[in-house]
């Protein structure tokens, strides 16, 4: 079976590998001439642990190829899944321009029957508009060659993405055609095997179960949000609350952990997607209208309780920021709290050093260059006469560093835990102030 994977940017690059990993024969396709070359190279645009290791393996194995030519590749492909960004436009809507684009490329390169699988995160009503583009393209050849449109979309975590294409919970796929759904069957019939299930549907319900799923998860992330910022006020701990409600089947464990909101390419962007559908249909959606105001508020909690400590007085202080990458085992920056914790303690006139094991380079992309930032090669390199540590992403390495090391290294021994990974009584113990997120502090 061939396939092709038009985008080797995070979704497509991972499908791509995991498909050529089970067997089949994959080419990603990618119009950046640069990267195409790299990737050949086994230089990878993304880090994604264990990513790598496939991608060089299947390459090798001359079961992954990569091009930058659609045209040359599309003979004997039985799929093409687009795999193509959709940025958030400035009102919040998926932008479908390179979705469409591919389509058209599609429509005007085929020579024969092929499914197209939309994995791209794309507003409900979307494959009516690829289905067009194709067949507008077809017309302007004077051709009519039949094809299916098909919506598969992704639910990869960044940082375990791997584990998730190879072992997925669930595949959805939304489909109207029997011959497309053979070809699905056959290209997820490997992972089946392990007993996975395909969810079928029609497209504009696994269109909208993409945006639902992640809207739902952000939901739960500033509901906690919420609560954790009231338990300050009233003396109860969110960690304790979180073990309460968490112990509830009907609630679960997951995605109930308070912290300084949420990032990353997903759900900031489904959650304004799913709001500019609301609006376009004349439906508020004036959960997620909260959903987003609250996650932005929570964005600016530790810089509040950071100036709030040095009595508003942050000129001349240094600042120590422990993670960039919107969460562990990523350099995704994008929609990173870190971003914005950085540039409120820079135009409040303190001095940063921070670290991340992965994000630093991607960071350094984003800011200008600036005397008063500093990017470190380690933990104990950022708290060199730092008044105060800001935990923001919780990297494996943050969790147990040498703690009598660090106290002899700051000018003052304060933490500011955004993610609540530290014990308040053993840091003490240690000599540190400690303040975390939905608990209060004498």
């Amino acid at each position: 079976m061939k396939v092709i994977v038009v985008g080797t940017g995070y979704v497509g690059l991972v499908s791509g590998a995991c498909l050529a990993d089970v067997g089949v024969d994959v080419v990603c396709v990618d119009i950046d001439i640069e990267k195409t070359e790299n990737l050949k190279k086994g230089i990878l645009p993304i880090y994604e642990p264990g990513l790598e290791t496939i991608v060089k393996n299947n390459y090798e194995r001359g079961r992954l190829h990569f091009s930058t030519s659609l045209a040359d590749n599309i003979a004997g492909a039985d799929a093409i899944f687009i795999c193509v960004g959709t940025p958030p436009g400035e009102d919040g809507s998926a932008d479908m321009k390179y979705v469409l684009s591919v389509a058209k490329d599609i429509g005007k390169y085929m020579n024969d029957y092929v499914t197209v699988i939309t994995k791209s995160t794309v507003p409900v009503g979307s494959s009516h508009k690829v289905r067009a583009a194709i067949r507008e393209s077809q017309a302007a050849r004077g051709v009519d060659i039949p094809f299916d449109v098909a919506s598969n979309p992704e639910f990869l975590k960044e940082g375990a993405a791997i584990k998730d294409f190879m072992s997925p919970d669930r595949i959805v796929v939304g489909l109207d055609s029997d011959q497309a759904k053979e070809v699905v069957d056959t290209i997820y019939r490997p992972f089946l095997l392990n007993g996975y299930r395909i969810l079928y549907m029609d497209i504009p319900s696994a269109e909208m179960t993409k945006y639902a799923a992640n809207a739902m998860l952000a939901t739960r992330i500033s509901f906690m949000n919420d609560i954790a910022n009231l338990c300050e006020l009233v003396g109860a701990n969110v960690n304790q609350v979180r073990q309460g409600i968490g112990a509830d089947p009907r609630i679960g464990k997951k995605f109930l952990y308070a912290g300084v909101g949420y990032g990353g390419s997903c759900f900031p962007k489904d959650v304004k997607a799913l709001l500019k559908m609301g609006a376009e249909n004349q439906m508020p959606m004036r959960l997620l209208e909260a959903v987003e105001a609250i996650n932005e508020d929570q964005k600016k909690v530790l810089f509040a309780k950071i100036e709030r400590y040095f009595d508003g007085n942050l000129s001349g202080r240094t600042i120590a920021v422990w993670g960039l990458a919107f969460k562990p085992n990523t350099d995704d920056m994008r929609e990173a709290p870190s971003t914005m914790l950085i540039e409120s303690l820079l135009k409040a006139g303190a001095r940063v050093r921070t670290f991340d094991p992965v994000a630093i380079h991607e960071a350094q992309k984003l800011f200008a260059a600036n005397p008063d930032l500093r990017f470190c090669e380690d933990v104990y390199e950022t708290v060199e006469g730092a008044d105060a540590i800001a935990l923001v992403t919780e990297w494996n390495e943050f969790r147990l560093p040498n703690w009598e090391r660090i106290k002899a290294l700051v000018a003052n021994p304060v933490i500011f835990d955004g993610r609540n990974i530290y014990d308040d009584i053993m840091l003490s113990k240690e000599g540190f102030r400690y303040f975390g997120i939905g608990q209060s502090h004498p």
